[in-house]
This record gives C-alpha cells, structure tokens and sequence, in this order.
C-alpha cells in the first residue's frame, strides 16, 4: 500500500496535526480488513506494472506521464497488462508512457469548464469522492500545496496507487475513507471540493455542513452535482432510479442548491458551471466496457433519461465559508 510517512510528516505543522494521533492507527485497521472479491487481482495488476526510468508528469493538459528512456516491448506489454487489470476505468483519461487509458469521463472536458474560476496556489486542498484520482493530480498542477481525497472504493484506490507509485514525490495523497470516517477536520483545508456526492446523499444538508466544517475561516467549497432547471423552491426526488442509478435521492435547481449554501452558512455563492452532459462526454469504451450514458437516454427522446426524468444537467458552484 502506500508509505503515508511523509503526508504524516507534511501534516505535522498544519491545522490538521491533531490527525497523527490517529490517522495511522485508523489506515491500519482499514488495510487489515480489506475484503474483496477483485483484490487479488487489482493487486496483481499493480505488480505487473514495469519500473519507468525517470518518470515525470506532464498535466497542462491531462495526466501524462513520460519515461527517461523508451520503454521496451516487455515494459510497454507489462504495462497494459496491468493497467488493464484495473478495469473499469471510470475518471480520465490518463496516458502513462504512451498508453492511452480512454475512460467513461472526458473528465478533462470538466476541469477545463471550471479550472479557470478557481484559485489553487499554495493551497491545502480536500477532494471529497476523488475517485481514482484524476482531478487531485490536475489541482496539483493547478498550483496546489497538498492534495488529499478521500474515496472508500477500493478499485479507485489501486488505480490511483497506478499513477501514484510513478510519482511518489508528489504531495498528493488519496485516503481509503468515507467523509465521515475522517478524524475531526479542524478547518484545516483552504478549498474543499466535492464533485459528484451530494446527489448521493440521502440528507444534502448534513453533506453542506460537514464540507463546511473541513474549511478554514474564508475557505472555499467547489461543489458539483446532478440538478433540474427551476426556480429556487424546484427540486426532484426519484421515485427509485435515475439514469439506472439506484442510489441518487436529490436533485435540487441551481437556485435551490444556491440557497441551501446560504442556509448551511455559505456566503458569495456563484454558479460557475452549467453543463447538460453529452454521450460524447460520458460513454462506454474500450476500458470501461459496461453499460453508460447513451443506455441511460430515453431512445425516443434524449432529453429524458430511461426513466423519463430531465437528462442529465451538472452545475458547479463556489461558496465561501465567512471568516477573513
């Protein structure tokens, strides 16, 4: 697994020092009860992975990683063996050393939406539901001092652990846990982000308030999710799915979820993202080969999901939480 020595040496002159007195223990304790039916082999994959001379990043763009040298037939066939392994890629695209990792999410096509209404440089940053990873390496590029995510899902982890394992340098780190499994947060982040939760959250409320809690005096939560067009009292509960997802409970209007961050505490809330996600943006491929977006649609009507709910629309909105 990863060498968490020098996050916990990072942490020690930080807000969130209170966390070396029980962080380790609390990693300890998750590694010791994975439980998984794919373990082994997400694990083998990760041995498959060839050692890379001089490997550097290059993320202006995306998450490009090159070699030293060229890699050989051996490593090159090693390599997509392994990454391989770690199917369903779902966040990306990524290309290690020539190998294009084309994923479910051109989730270049969001961060490039959003990038530019942020500020990152010399920030401690918190990405809630990172998943494998992809936006906490372009927030670092972005200028951050430290990322960490949090995400339980363990194939998400060891395709971080992937890219992770050829950058060990970097301060950016992914954390086996729910939000909630987290040691008290102390304010110790200057941005918090959470993309794609809140409509998973059966209480989206308690969600505001806990990323409000993560922030520091003045701290800024970047905040995306699922919504419906609408005034500010509009919002949709599915009777069951939505898009095939079982597990969706709340879809609020921008204007809803912009008073909702009011309610929570929020101030200098800002919509700067409205997308209606595109079957060119979310689609099955060659490394995620199960069922996406264009299965999702209304085959007669795609602006309706298969349920007959208004498709997919995703905003993204900035707060600040009040302090100087």
């Amino acid at each position: 697994m990863i060498d968490y020595s020098p996050l916990y040496r990072q942490l020690a002159d930080t807000p969130l020092a209170p966390w070396l007195a029980v962080l380790p223990e609390a990693l300890e304790r998750r590694f010791a009860d994975l439980n998984h039916g794919d373990l082994a082999r997400w694990q083998k994959a990760l041995k498959q992975l060839p050692v890379v001379t001089e490997p550097r990043a290059d993320l202006q763009r995306g998450v490009t990683l090159h070699a030293g040298e060229p890699l050989s037939a051996e490593q090159k066939d090693a390599l997509l063996a392994g990454l391989q392994g770690l199917q369903p890629w779902r966040k990306g695209p990524f290309n290690l050393f020539g190998t294009q990792v084309d994923c479910e999410w051109r989730s270049d096509w969001k961060w490039e939406r959003i990038a530019p209404h942020i500020q990152l440089t010399g920030r401690r940053v918190l990405d809630v539901g990172c998943g494998n990873g992809y936006y906490m390496w372009r927030m670092w590029q972005a200028g951050a001092h430290m990322v960490l995510g949090v995400d339980p899902n363990l194939l998400f982890y060891h395709q971080f652990m992937a890219v992770q394992g050829y950058l060990p340098t970097a301060p950016v780190w992914q954390l086996p846990f729910t939000l909630e499994e987290l040691p008290e947060p102390a304010g110790g982040f200057d941005t918090v982000f959470s993309m794609g939760v809140l409509y998973h959250r059966k209480s989206p409320v308690d969600h505001l308030l806990q990323l409000k809690a993560c922030l520091r005096p003045g701290g800024e939560l970047v905040i995306e999710t699922l919504v419906i067009e609408g005034d500010e009292n509009a919002c949709l509960i599915p009777e069951d799915r939505y898009a095939q997802m079982r597990n969706v409970w709340f879809l609020p209007s921008v204007a809803m979820l912009a008073r909702m961050l009011r309610r929570s505490g929020f101030q200098q809330v800002e919509c700067i993202d409205l997308t209606l996600t595109s079957t060119d943006e979310q689609r099955s491929t060659e490394w995620m080969r199960f069922q996406s977006l264009p299965d999702f649609l209304d085959p007669d009507n795609a602006a309706l999901t298969i349920e007959g709910y208004p498709a997919p629309l995703r905003a993204t909105l900035t707060a600040r939480k009040p302090g100087p």
